[in-house]
């Protein structure tokens, strides 16, 4: 089973746009057959465990005892498959090093760490190329900037895609162009 790792903040919470958004996406690649990996915690990661849970789904959550001391916090009730590690470091390469595929939701510096390693490794050649998809607007208004500057060499681009809805995270894991709204 391939495994899609949802990247995203822990501060989201339920009722808010993007929860609803990672709940949707963690049910339909779930409902697609992917086992979902998260960091393993709450907000955008949780939303994404709870909807993949609930399709029936293979959840990961990729936790922390560094992150579990420094904000008292443990693994959500969805995850299925607890991997810890001691140190953050090691968090972030397996989060990024075991995915098929990366969804990256609105998030801080932890998301944008977990976005540029992916985005730099496959970019190196260090990983095989793989669907690297980014949600939503925060994304496109981040990174715009850094297109057609002489720091981000044209080619990248093509590595990343963004998608707008929920239902466009399938296609493009699944390596579909999707419209542009």
């Amino acid at each position: 089973m391939k495994t899609v790792a949802v990247y995203g903040s822990a501060v989201v919470r339920p009722g808010e746009p993007e929860y609803q958004d990672a709940y949707e996406i963690g049910r339909a690649l779930a409902q697609a057959g992917y086992a979902i990996m998260t960091g393993g915690y709450g907000g955008i990661m949780g939303a994404a465990s709870q909807g993949a849970a609930e399709a029936g789904g293979h959840v990961i959550g990729v936790t922390s005892r560094a992150i579990e001391l420094l904000r008292d916090d443990q693994a959500n009730a969805w995850v299925s498959e607890e991997i810890k590690y001691d140190t953050l470091r090691d968090r972030l390469l397996h989060l990024v090093l075991h995915a098929d595929a990366c969804v990256v939701m609105p998030g801080g510096l932890g998301t944008l760490n977990e976005l540029a390693l992916s985005w730099e490794l496959g970019r190196v050649g260090d990983l095989p190329l793989r669907p690297l998809v980014c949600y939503g607007d925060f994304w496109r208004q981040m990174l715009e900037p850094l297109r057609g500057t002489r720091y981000m060499a044209p080619y990248a681009w093509e590595m990343v895609s963004f998608a707008d809805q929920p239902s466009d995270v399938v296609a493009l894991v699944n390596g579909t162009k999707v419209a542009r709204q």
